[in-house]
């Protein structure tokens, strides 16, 4: 036993010297083929850097797509501006030869403990490598050629020409390339004029950009900064009465209030969509070449925009148009201080079709005619309200959808199941916070809510018989030598069936016909809408208004709001309805839904849809009169059929004697005829009359034999006779003074 353990313990220790061996091996030459890289001198000091970017057409997109086109000088920035930066990023920044090894073998041992590479260990110098040489890619081949060229960048230039260099590539988040433009987007200043707390913003930002926003993350930003002046502290850079003041002050921002539409522009937007496909900077992108080529449209984007200008309206807006066929976004613009594409909104009863009808439609739980009833109701702790606190008593799942009645769809929601739904919304692109678990979801009320792009890719599942591919706007991308590196493959997924998809567009083409989007009746195109209004809490005013229309080709989302929450008078079945509209007129679309062979007519009767609520269909008796025609799924038939007019049920009568006179009350229908005969003669005949009915018949006698005669209007062959007798005596209490 003890000679195996030996010999096991021989063979364990080989093969670690043997792993151990091949790994030198392999660090030692990668670094020096590393080491035999050339640095690209001119990507290090270029001020200014554009993409080429085209549209579907191939010509160039017209928007201005540089990078950097600012540039600050290392003797420009005060002390402090610099310290904060080498304070949080590099301490040792002008005592090491581009290299800490004391960090790298700290952060080895933190990733081995993690079972991941989460932690870099970059000194300035190679952050300046990784940005301008090479990919971001977290690999260790990648890691050892950064310090390869770090030791040899140093060698080249001066520790302040590499400061300068460094602070004019890093990202800030909102498309600010280098201190100059970031300070210029979040201060109103040069950079040259930072304060201590404003430079240890702007250092803490770079770590996560989206993470540490001021805008977006005010919080998380807040602590970054702390964080930073804290170690400006500790490295005696600020004063300790310094650090106490700017740890209490708020966030100072003083953003650029000049709506910059390159930060909401169609090629920014592709610029920002090749960054995470090809997991690179915007700033390498342009360094290596790459050449973008999107889906743009150039005469729809023209329209779009001519579309919005038209309105005029005085708050952030966005617009966006998907090519259903191709899953490319065909034209977009935004235009706010914000890039809109970032930021969440809560979508309004723009949700309803994701969330409510669409699901309940493929679940076969409703149908375009299930009757609702919209009334004051609590679900689960849950009281909604319509707008107007106007409620509409039962109402067909189309009118609710289409006129936007709140009740029902929260109804609706409720047999679907929250869950469910969710489910449905993420086959869709549509992302939910964990907190977005009640029936406010039914009504768009969620945690963060969705960008116009997300929306509008949502609906165009609708356009495509139930199919959804992410809408992106890129369709390929190629290097500086025009070979291929990424094609958008658009990879489509069920998510509704066929004939769910065509009720449900069906459904939402009555909100253009009678509904919230009826500004679109005339323009004779076959086209399915919904708009969504949301309410500032508290308030007459709203924050944001929507309209998502589609045609079998093309889906249009408008957006209209303030990201700062600034109110708006708008609705969404006004002015977002209206550009929707001026961008329809102006394009030609003759595209119809595709209609599955599945669907059809059928006859329904409206009497029981009327007193019952209930979907009968027809048998061969009914008049045309209590008729309606509905489509419907031959996969989820009504299963009753009406037996109006094949057979006739018993009046209930409510009879009594008082003062000599016999009274009889009854509930009647309009569709029957009721005949009052006394002692054989007809004495009272009552038709198209709804509603409770009085007779009052004089007994001038001891008694009176009464028959009451009730059948259709419209066929007098089926009857149903009761015959009543009454007494007037005084020897009869009240309660016995009549009989059957």
């Amino acid at each position: 036993m003890k000679k195996f353990i030996k010999w096991f313990l021989i063979i364990i220790t080989i093969f670690v010297l043997a792993i151990l061996i091949g790994l030198g091996f392999y660090i030692s030459s990668t670094y020096l083929k590393a080491k035999s890289l050339q640095i690209d001198q001119d990507i290090l000091t270029s001020p200014s850097l554009s993409v080429k970017i085209f549209n579907i057409e191939n010509q160039p997109i017209k928007d201005s797509n540089e990078i950097n086109r600012e540039y600050a000088k290392i003797t420009s920035l005060q002390e402090n501006t610099k310290n904060a930066f080498i304070s949080i990023e590099d301490k040792n920044f002008y005592n090491h030869h581009g290299v800490n090894y004391k960090r790298i073998l700290k952060a080895m041992i933190n990733n081995i403990k993690s079972g991941k590479l989460k932690e870099g260990a970059s000194t300035i110098t190679q952050q300046l490598i990784k940005n301008t040489q090479l990919t971001s890619e977290k690999t260790f081949e990648r890691k050892i050629k950064e310090i390869a060229l770090a030791q040899k960048i140093e060698k080249m230039y001066t520790k302040d020409e590499i400061l300068e260099m460094y602070l004019n590539v890093i990202y800030f988040g909102n498309n600010c390339y280098g201190i100059e433009s970031a300070s210029k987007y979040y201060f109103s200043k040069p950079a040259s004029e930072l304060t201590i707390d404003e430079s240890a913003v702007l250092a803490g930002i770079i770590k996560s950009p989206a993470k540490y926003s001021p805008i977006k993350n005010q919080e998380n930003c807040l602590k970054r900064r702390n964080l930073v002046l804290k170690e400006m502290l500790n490295d005696n850079h600020i004063s300790f009465e310094q650090y106490n003041s700017f740890i209490n002050s708020k966030l100072n921002l003083n953003l650029n209030t000049e709506k910059n539409n390159k930060l909401n522009s169609y090629s920014q937007s592709a610029l920002d969509e090749a960054e995470k496909i090809l997991g690179i900077p915007a700033r390498q992108i342009a360094l290596n070449g790459y050449k973008i080529y999107t889906y743009q449209d150039k005469k729809k984007q023209q329209f779009l925009e001519e579309a919005i200008n038209e309105q005029n309206v005085d708050c952030d807006s966005a617009g966006i148009i998907i090519d259903n066929v191709k899953h490319g976004v065909s034209a977009y613009i935004g235009d706010s201080i914000y890039k809109i594409l970032d930021a969440k909104r809560q979508p309004g009863s723009c949700i309803k079709p994701i969330l409510v009808y669409g699901p309940a439609l493929n679940e076969d739980l409703i149908y375009p005619c299930t009757q609702i009833l919209d009334e004051k109701t609590t679900i689960s702790d849950y009281t909604p309200k319509n707008v107007g606190n106007i409620y509409h008593g039962y109402v067909s799942a189309r009118e609710s959808l289409a006129k936007s009645i709140n009740i029902p769809a929260v109804k609706i929601l409720s047999y679907v199941g929250i869950e469910k739904a969710k489910k449905y919304g993420e086959y869709m692109g549509i992302t939910f916070d964990e907190n977005d678990d009640s029936y406010t979801l039914a009504l768009g009320g969620m945690t963060y809510g969705v960008n116009i792009l997300q929306l509008s890719g949502a609906y165009s599942t609708f356009a495509n018989n139930g199919l959804y591919s992410q809408p992106q706007f890129i369709s390929f991308i190629t290097d500086k030598n025009d070979k291929l590196i990424y094609y958008h493959k658009p990879q489509e997924k069920r998510v509704l069936r066929e004939d769910s998809t065509y009720l449900l567009n069906d459904m939402l083409k009555s909100c253009v016909e009678y509904g919230t989007a009826k500004k679109l009746s005339d323009l004779n195109i076959e086209i399915a809408s919904k708009t969504g209004t949301v309410g500032k809490p508290n308030s007459n005013e709203n924050l944001d208004a929507w309209n998502i229309s589609y045609t079998k080709n093309q889906t249009c989302g408008i957006w209209l709001g303030n990201l700062d929450n600034k109110p708006i008078t708008y609705a969404g079945g006004n002015q977002p309805t209206m550009i929707v509209k001026n961008y329809f007129k102006k394009v030609s679309d003759d595209s119809t839904f595709y209609k599955p062979s599945c669907i059809t007519e059928k006859y329904i009767d409206t009497l029981e849809l009327e007193e019952n609520h209930r979907i009968f269909l027809t048998n061969n008796l009914i008049p045309e009169r209590y008729i309606q025609k509905e489509i419907f799924s031959s996969f989820n038939l009504p299963k009753d059929i009406s037996e109006h007019f094949s057979k006739i049920e018993k009046t209930l009568l409510q009879n009594k004697v008082e003062n000599n006179k016999a009274i009889i009350k009854f509930d009647a229908k309009n569709y029957l005829t009721y005949n009052i005969y006394v002692d054989n003669k007809l004495y009272k005949s009552i038709t198209n009359k709804s509603g409770e009915q009085t007779i009052s018949i004089p007994l001038t006698s001891t008694k009176k034999d009464v028959s009451f005669e009730s059948f259709y209007t419209l066929q007098p062959d089926l009857s149903n006779i009761q015959k009543i007798s009454f007494v007037n005596t005084q020897k009869y209490t009240e309660d016995k003074k009549w009989f059957i």
